[in-house]
């Protein structure tokens, strides 16, 4: 096991290197594609950088946001720096774009390649563009966002699949990442990480979602309540049902002073959160938009709230909350996985059981005393950068040790 070492020194030159990261494009969007895009960019201002993006993640029927990659529509605007050399991208299917990502590969020629793991959708191209990268001399490092996707890891098929297959994915690599300790011991479980160093790098924050100067913040809420803000696809892990229970407890003696809006789109057929909305007392005080919202309009939905609430039942990362912080917004989340150690550092954080509805609805009526106030957050890509510096070290320093060198 390796601890996270200390940052490299900003006053010594950095290292350039050639490097390549592997994951999630645009056209079945989600927080992978925003993350390995942020990330890229990062990079690019240190390293020589390239980006291989997964395309066609899958049977677009198979998809949980099907209707939305049907049509084609351009949700985000985020865009790679112009100095990424890009390859949009491979498709699940692999042909023709295996080979070109090949060619693009060799072409390219990185020193190394950074593998975003979050679903077994990708593995088998993973695999090929790993090894292809390691007959290249290139060195392997993977980072972790999920073990595996939680609803993908609930068909006893996938699951196996990824159990059986992943090691030998795990086994071409060099160092890992993880982003929280939380996730440490749950990665070394269910892979042989083979001794290679292992190193924390929070995840950067998510600050891109600038409103444009002709929009104002989107709101129904009136401007003297404490507008509730659930923001991010809606899964059974979520916990969404046991916010709307805990809006739904409020006293009538309260409730004029508190608004709920639902932002998300609905995966995995959990129509529960819908259903509990209908039946609600206060349902005429729920603003539910149920769709996959574009950049512009993520960003004038976290400007109209006043607090952002994720009730998750588990999870190693959160996109929503880094873009709560971002926004410096008071925010209510369970104590549940790496999202204790994501909002470490962050004072606007206030902490709650998962499922623990009578909590929640504590919690809400405390927020309240903080509306208005904003917060620092707490975390940079610089040091996403640096930390990325230090693994790199590590590598190089893991590969020179003298057993390995005599061996």
């Amino acid at each position: 096991m390796y601890a996270s070492s200390p940052q490299t020194n900003p006053a010594q030159k950095p290292v350039v290197r050639r490097i390549s990261v592997v994951g999630a494009g645009t056209r079945f969007l989600s927080g992978i594609s925003y993350y390995t895009c942020r990330l890229t960019n990062a990079l690019s201002n240190r390293q020589q950088i390239s980006a291989i993006l997964m395309r066609q993640l899958l049977p677009t029927r198979l998809y949980p946001g099907r209707e939305r990659v049907r049509q084609g529509e351009r949700l985000t605007r985020l865009e790679y720096n112009p100095n990424v050399r890009v390859f949009d991208g491979i498709d699940w299917y692999w042909l023709p774009s295996l080979f070109r990502g090949l060619f693009f590969l060799k072409k390219q020629s990185p020193e190394i390649v950074i593998f975003q793991w979050w679903t077994g959708a990708v593995l088998h191209s993973y695999l090929v563009l790993a090894m292809a990268a390691r007959l290249s001399g290139a060195k392997i490092i993977i980072e972790f966002h999920e073990v595996q996707d939680p609803g993908e890891a609930k068909l006893r098929l996938a699951r196996l699949y990824v159990g059986l297959v992943a090691n030998w994915l795990t086994r071409l690599a060099s160092g890992f990442v993880i982003h929280s300790e939380f996730d440490r011991p749950i990665l070394e479980k269910n892979y042989n990480l083979h001794g290679c160093p292992v190193e924390l790098i929070p995840h950067g924050p998510y600050d891109h979602y600038q409103m444009p100067e002709t929009q104002t913040s989107t709101r129904q809420a009136p401007q003297d309540c404490c507008n509730l803000l659930f923001f991010g696809v809606i899964r059974p892990y979520k916990g969404l049902e046991d916010l709307i229970r805990a809006f739904d407890a409020l006293p009538e003696d309260q409730i004029n002073r508190y608004w709920l809006t639902i932002v998300g789109e609905t995966w995995e057929g959990w129509t529960l959160p819908t259903e509990l909305i209908e039946k609600s007392r206060y349902h005429d005080r729920i603003t539910f938009i149920n769709r996959y919202v574009p950049d512009e309009e993520v960003a004038t939905y976290f400007a109209g709230a006043d607090v952002v609430v994720l009730p998750y039942h588990r999870s190693s990362a959160s996109g929503p909350l880094h873009v709560a912080m971002s926004h410096g917004l008071p925010l209510i989340v369970t104590n549940v996985g790496g999202l204790v150690e994501a909002s470490s550092g962050y004072e606007g954080a206030f902490l709650v059981p998962p499922q623990d509805s009578v909590a929640l609805t504590q919690a809400i009526l405390e927020v309240a005393k903080v509306q208005g106030q904003r917060y620092t957050d707490p975390q940079s890509w610089d040091r996403t950068v640096g930390l990325y510096d230090n693994l790199f070290n590590q590598i190089q320093a893991f590969d020179n040790r003298p057993e390995k060198v005599a061996a």
